[in-house]
């Protein structure tokens, strides 16, 4: 288990690494001028010789004549910075400065992330505390008309974009019946605090999480419904009816048991899915979080912010794959992955 463990860690790091690399050529691709961007507004006060020349300053300030490999090291804090003579970079926790915000990127994400995290855990627990009930419902009783209801209003669901469904909600629960704010993050001009600030924001995130919620039960309900009625199908659980044991015990204890493999794989896939997809969910209702931060990122030509939020993508993704991999052996039994 232990060098099974440190072999997918290896393999996760060089991943990391060629991916942090291709990302970092593709944004330095994009026909953008940092220090130009950084000496913007001063052009027409100075003239133009002296321009020329605080521009090549600054470019050689900041490392841009270097090839590319030298400046992905710097950045990556593989090789020390030209300034300080030292190693200040993203291994470092240095992600850089953002030119629109005028900051450290640190200090503009870290708002946004706790607010991403937030609305995306709240949207999984209550996605399966609703899906896996009603997918295991839906086997159990296959072929009923509560399970033929569900199936076609599911497709529904799943085949409608995620946007079309936050516009049809605001319509409905903001516009119609103003159960719901329109958008934002808490009340206007309010200064809560305590548990107070905590359900004010809770109820300006509800619609949202609505949404959210929406979007993924009829993805999630049909996976669980089709690995459930694969497990209701095997021989042992036929013998365990056979032999008088209970309906729950065979559904619940054996059946779901069985069925939790393949699922666990969608559960994990999907929360780390969601993360990407509130980029949507957040723009339509103008959530602080990272999708929206990271559009205005790239609206704004603030390609180091834009870059770190890429990869907090990344390391999500390589983290819940390793996950995921860890999960099956302790799902199932059957599974080793100590060779």
């Amino acid at each position: 288990m232990t060098k099974y463990i440190l072999r997918r860690i290896a393999y996760l790091i060089l991943v990391f690494f060629i991916v942090s690399f291709l990302m970092y050529c593709l944004y330095n691709l994009i026909p953008s001028d940092p220090a130009r961007n950084q000496l913007e507004g001063m052009k027409k006060s100075l003239k133009p010789e002296v321009y020329e020349r605080m521009y090549q300053e600054l470019r050689e300030e900041m490392g841009l004549n270097d090839n590319i490999l030298v400046r992905y090291a710097r950045w990556m804090g593989l090789s020390a910075n030209k300034q300080t003579g030292k190693l200040h970079g993203l291994l470092e926790g240095n992600f850089g400065y953002s030119s629109y915000f005028k900051k450290n990127v640190v200090e503009v994400i870290l708002p946004p992330i706790g607010n991403t995290i937030f609305i995306n855990i709240f949207a999984t627990i209550l996605a399966l505390g609703i899906t896996i009930p009603l997918g295991i419902y839906c086997a159990v009783h296959k072929g009923g008309k509560f399970d033929n209801f569900t199936q076609v209003f599911t497709i529904i669901g799943y085949s409608i974009p995620i946007y079309i469904i936050a516009l049809v909600f605001i319509y409905i629960f903001a516009v119609l019946l103003r159960w719901f704010p329109v958008s934002g993050m808490g009340t206007p001009g309010a200064e809560y605090t305590g548990m107070r600030a905590f359900w004010d924001k809770l109820y300006y995130f509800s619609l949202p999480l609505i949404v959210m919620t929406f979007g993924s039960l009829g993805g999630m309900t049909r996976y669980v419904r089709s690995a459930m009625i694969d497990a209701l199908s095997m021989d042992h659980i036929k013998t365990a009816r056979a032999k008088g044991v209970r309906e729950k015990v065979v559904i619940y204890s054996h059946a779901w048991r069985n069925a939790l493999l393949p699922v666990i794989t969608l559960i994990i896939g999907w929360f780390l899915s969601i993360f990407s997809g509130s980029v949507i969910i957040e723009n339509t209702f103008n959530l602080n979080g990272m999708g929206k931060l990271y559009i205005g990122a790239l609206n704004n030509h603030d390609y180091e912010l834009a870059l770190a939020i890429q990869m907090f993508y990344t390391v999500v993704s390589l983290i819940g794959a390793l996950v995921i991999d860890l999960s099956y052996g302790l799902v199932d039994p059957r599974v080793r992955i100590d060779k």
